[in-house]
């Protein structure tokens, strides 16, 4: 029982760093655009987490018992698999760095089941998981936000280019308000939910191995013959993301909204509706994507079409070393947790 606890425990704080290590994700063109104030805009992005997270559970499903064989896995996998997602997110964010917390999650899940087995690397659900909704969509996906970013930017160019600047500022400092709103709602719905998934598998793998077999009849909730996704899983995880999402992400926000390319709205709505509309898709499919890999690329195609030489490149390729290295640099440290405490 006191591994479960320290399981929810863990990933509790990572759900909340996971707030505000991805809020800049909604909101870093909404800010730098100067349509709302750092305040207006943290506050907008915690609710529209909030409503995103209490909706669907297919991320979940696919986090708790798609990519890993749920028969070797034990509390004590998923409590290294949600430390080592939690240390890579907290250096990360330190530096500044918008990194995939859903791929640092995904990674030390692998590293630390990988560690359990003895070695057995075929503890991994490679052709059933992690290549078709993790690999694929890891590499797709950035591709798909450069590219539909570009594309809208590049329409919205021709569509607009006889209306006087001072109306498009105006019109697209409304309509940047709807499309940040939408980004952080379709945010909430992938990223919290794989949360909710690591809880749900150590409550199956708890109920499993006979841990709650003891406990008194008021905590006969915590058992789950089979996974599931109980109500106060989702409750927990959406209200821990929106208290997240409202303590903000700085450091995040300065290098998406200022650093890579200077936004105005019109630049702005572009970025996250043609981000937004990636990720909601990946929701509804079970895919849990790097949201941070799709506005990020979303914003690089948005400047590209902007003014290409305008891009600091260098602050790009810094950001792409850093999504080149979460998924073995997490999985080493989940591999390396878990190795240590079968050494216990």
């Amino acid at each position: 029982m006191l591994t479960f606890l320290s399981v929810v425990f863990a990933a509790v704080i990572f759900e909340y760093s996971n707030g505000f290590h991805d809020a800049a994700n909604a909101i870093a063109t909404v800010v730098s655009t100067k349509v709302l104030t750092p305040r207006q805009a943290i506050a907008m992005a915690a609710f529209f987490n909030l409503t995103g997270a209490l909706l669907g559970g297919a991320v979940a499903s696919t986090i708790g018992q798609g990519l890993v064989d749920t028969d070797v896995v034990t509390m004590s996998t998923v409590l290294c698999a949600v430390v080592a997602a939690f240390a890579w997110n907290i250096t990360t964010w330190w530096f500044g760095l918008p990194s995939s917390s859903s791929h640092a999650l995904i990674g030390g899940l692998c590293g630390a089941a990988v560690a359990t087995a003895r070695g057995n690397w075929s503890v991994i659900k490679w052709n059933a998981g992690v290549w078709p909704k993790v690999i694929v969509p890891m590499i797709t996906s950035p591709f798909a936000g450069f590219i539909f970013g570009a594309l809208l930017m590049f329409l919205l160019f021709v569509a607009l280019h006889r209306f006087t600047p001072y109306l498009v500022q105006s019109l697209f400092g409304k309509l940047q308000i709807f499309s940040a709103a939408w980004m952080a709602h379709s945010h909430g719905s992938n990223d919290a939910q794989k949360t909710m998934g690591i809880i749900a598998l150590a409550l199956f793998t708890g109920t499993k191995a006979g841990n709650f077999d003891h406990l008194p009849g008021w905590l006969g909730f915590l058992k789950t013959p089979t996974f599931a996704l109980p109500a106060w899983v989702i409750g927990l995880c959406a209200a821990t993301m929106a208290v997240g999402t409202a303590a903000g992400g700085w450091r995040i926000i300065r290098t998406l909204g200022h650093r890579m390319v200077k936004l105005q709205p019109v630049h702005g709505f572009a970025a996250e509706t043609s981000a937004a509309l990636i990720i909601q898709a990946a929701s509804y499919y079970g895919i849990p994507l790097s949201t941070t890999h799709v506005i990020s690329t979303s914003i690089m195609g948005v400047g590209a079409v902007k003014r290409f030489s305008g891009m600091k490149w260098t602050v790009v390729e810094r950001i792409i070393w850093a999504w080149f290295f979460t998924l073995p640099a997490s999985g080493l440290m989940g591999y390396a947790l878990a190795r240590a405490a079968l050494a216990f």
